[in-house]
């Protein structure tokens, strides 16, 4: 295989290789090595169907099942589409692209659960020939860039990550509350402490509703300035998407949003896997 980084913090594309025939022990410590090093990963030209997907998933962990409310509920799979059972595409007020709207804000998958997710694994079906970017921040970078008291600070802090919380910025009435009753409210710590060689990382998103010790105010103003200090252009990589790309990034140390197609109209499907937390963030 050869990589080729694709932004100077973060993200690398991987070429000559075919995850649906070339993924032995020694592929699979390849891009964990990868992964660890770049934080997201671009492999194209992976025509893959939804069980080669599964199979390949599963050899970097355990898969998460997708939760209450999500296409692809109670499986190993979550499709993220704008089109119908027929294949046809959904009005703009529809569930899906309700949805597909709070995707919009910036966070990390599974952030809201005890034990958060490892890595995602994102597989691009249909795909329209211009929009619909997906947006990448390595929050490692964003941690070394803060300045050191705020580090500090940050470090001191735990976050209250609630699903509910971020649906309700698109709707009220989003997320029924069986949906709810899934996934309450859960306590992660503010930044994590990865190794003495990958250093520390900010933990923060649009899931995050407040700041334990915090009043509200000062609280949302804390979640404010993060997250528009680790989302300026220079923190950025911007994937524009082909048909048969497919991403990899940790979620530990990697926040993303998707951004809106030009037509929302516009035919698009991608299908992800989730591979599994081993711990908690915050010991019980």
């Amino acid at each position: 295989m050869t990589v080729t980084p694709v932004h100077k913090l973060i993200g690398a594309r991987i070429e000559e290789l075919n995850i649906a025939h070339d993924t032995d022990s020694d592929v699979v410590s390849q891009l964990w090595s990868l992964i660890r090093r770049y934080d997201l990963l671009i492999i194209p030209n992976q025509r893959l169907t939804d069980e080669q997907q599964i199979e390949f998933s599963e050899q970097l962990g355990p898969l998460e099942t997708t939760k209450p409310g999500s296409t692809g509920a109670g499986t190993k799979l979550v499709t993220l589409s704008n089109l119908d059972t027929d294949g046809y595409p959904v009005e703009p007020s529809h569930r899906q692209n309700l949805i597909r709207r709070a995707n919009q804000l910036w966070h990390a998958d599974s952030s809201f659960k005890p034990i958060p997710a490892k890595l995602s694994i994102l597989s691009a079906r249909q795909i329209p020939d211009h929009g619909g970017e997906t947006q990448f921040v390595n929050m490692r970078s964003v941690y070394t860039a803060l300045p050191k008291h705020e580090q500090e600070k940050c470090d001191g802090y735990i976050a209250i990550h609630d699903f509910a919380h971020s649906r309700k910025t698109v709707d009220p009435n989003l997320m029924t509350d069986e949906e709810r009753a899934a996934v309450p409210p859960v306590r992660q710590p503010l930044t994590i402490d990865h190794d003495e060689h990958r250093g520390r990382s900010l933990y923060i998103g649009s899931h995050v509703s407040h700041i334990e010790g915090l009043s509200k105010n000062c609280s949302q103003q804390l979640i404010n300035r993060l997250i528009t200090f680790s989302t300026q252009d220079k923190f950025i990589y911007s994937h524009h998407w082909k048909v048969h790309d497919l991403l990899i990034w940790n979620n530990l140390t990697v926040i993303h949003r998707g951004t809106p197609l030009p037509d929302p109209l516009m035919p698009r499907v991608l299908v992800r896997t989730t591979i599994a937390g081993d711990k908690p963030l915050i010991a019980c």
